[in-house]
């Protein structure tokens, strides 16, 4: 069955012009100035919430157009995960508040400024219950996945990151929506600002972690189906480990499949094939490179070898974008490329290719559903391991927001 493909352009005249993720730090920091100041001056209730409400609506305009505007550019920007996923949380938190401040405006003198400021302080945990829903359904398809995936594959610690990841999400937001609820009934009254700071910091974590989820894995499914221009110069076939005897497992088949069905299609739409560069090293223990073996696949499928280019040096992804630039800038130094490997690597290998200082396209070859899911979960935790700086820097901000709102809560 023909898979589902996204056809777009990405614009040179664009180069250079990507959204600023500091901005939104910035644009945060102004309008809790604004927000300050109206406290300070008292302006009461009405006027706070109107004020919180037009910044998450800027918030979320923002991000969507920053997304927009950042797959224009780069589609495999890792700052595409951040707008994606605080787009969905912002635009929760906005539905969330207009039903909050309808009270409010209609009955203004019944609320005091604090209204509001504890609104916020706890912003954290009604994202939290919000969420509930598309985590339980998130959970369940994971824990599925994964039993089908050891159904086929056997029981391995890394088939079941799925079902672990589904636990700790699930035991998490209940065990935090549990204790947000009894709490107030539990703690004495003294140490209740403390304990209400524990929560809504581990709630900040949550979300955050929540959020990038969500934005890693709409950044991985939308790259796989992607679906390059007709006017590609090279085409670049990611390797992976290959079979005892040398010859290609049905994940390397797929992607080179995937590569050759590109070349057909734009041989038949232009009359010109694109070179085809097998890249991948050889592993201690096989036989021949991964190079080889699909330079060897594809002369059995037909490809004639003066289309085939090897690169058999690569030991990684990076190394795979790397030393294929290398082969192509002796032949085109600004040639068109594409780059064929598993759905769920494509937007990972293309983060790969940009930071090689290669602008390529990617397309995915599709897995099996079961398969998908698990390995789309290692991709993202491997996404969240990088940019740690960015994510600290982040995270802190949210943190240190949290903090000060909900002390301020409890004046």
């Amino acid at each position: 069955m023909k898979q589902w493909t996204i056809q777009y352009m990405l614009k040179d005249d664009e180069k250079g012009k990507e959204p600023n993720i500091y901005f939104f730090l910035l644009f945060t920091a102004i309008m809790t100035a604004v927000f300050a100041f109206l406290l300070y001056t008292d302006a009461g209730a009405a006027k706070l919430g109107a004020c919180y409400i037009v910044f998450l609506s800027l918030m979320v305009v923002m991000l969507l157009y920053a997304a927009w505007k950042q797959h224009l550019v780069n589609p495999y920007s890792y700052n595409i995960i951040y707008y994606r996923g605080f787009a969905m949380f912002f635009l929760i938190l906005l539905i969330s508040c207009i039903r909050y401040c309808i009270g409010i405006f209609r009955v203004p003198d019944a609320f005091s400024s604090y209204d509001i400021i504890w609104f916020i302080a706890d912003s954290a945990i009604t994202y939290l219950f919000m969420s509930l829903g598309v985590v339980l359904i998130f959970s369940v398809w994971l824990c599925v996945s994964n039993i089908a995936l050891i159904r086929h594959e056997g029981r391995r610690l890394v088939n079941v990151l799925g079902i672990i990841l589904a636990l700790l999400m699930t035991g998490g937001l209940l065990l935090l929506i549990y204790l947000s609820v009894d709490q107030s009934f539990t703690v004495p009254g003294k140490y209740l600002m403390v304990v209400n700071l524990i929560l809504n910091l581990s709630a900040v974590l949550y979300l955050y972690l929540e959020s990038m989820l969500i934005g890693s894995f709409l950044a991985v499914f939308l790259a796989a189906h992607y679906e390059p221009d007709s006017d590609k110069d090279f085409v670049i076939v990611l390797g992976c480990r290959i079979r005892k005897d040398g010859t290609p497992t049905p994940l390397l088949r797929g992607r080179i499949d995937r590569a050759v069905e590109f070349c057909e299609r734009q041989k038949e739409a232009t009359g010109r094939a694109p070179l085809i560069i097998t890249s991948g090293g050889k592993g201690f223990d096989e036989v021949i490179s991964e190079s080889a073996s699909m330079k060897q696949y594809l002369l059995e499928q037909g490809i004639p070898e003066e289309q085939i280019i090897e690169e058999d040096q690569s030991v990684n992804t990076w190394q795979n974008m790397t030393f294929s630039k290398e082969k192509m800038q002796k032949i085109k130094p600004d040639a068109k490329v594409a780059y064929a490997t598993t759905n769920y690597h494509v937007f990972r290998s293309g983060l790969y290719a940009r930071r090689a200082g290669l602008r390529a396209v990617g397309m995915g070859q599709p897995t099996k559903w079961w398969f998908w899911a698990n390995a789309t979960v290692r991709e993202c935790v491997g996404l969240m391991k990088d940019n740690m700086r960015l994510q600290a820097l982040i995270l802190g901000s949210f943190a240190a927001v949290c903090t000060a709102v909900t002390i301020l809560s409890f004046r």
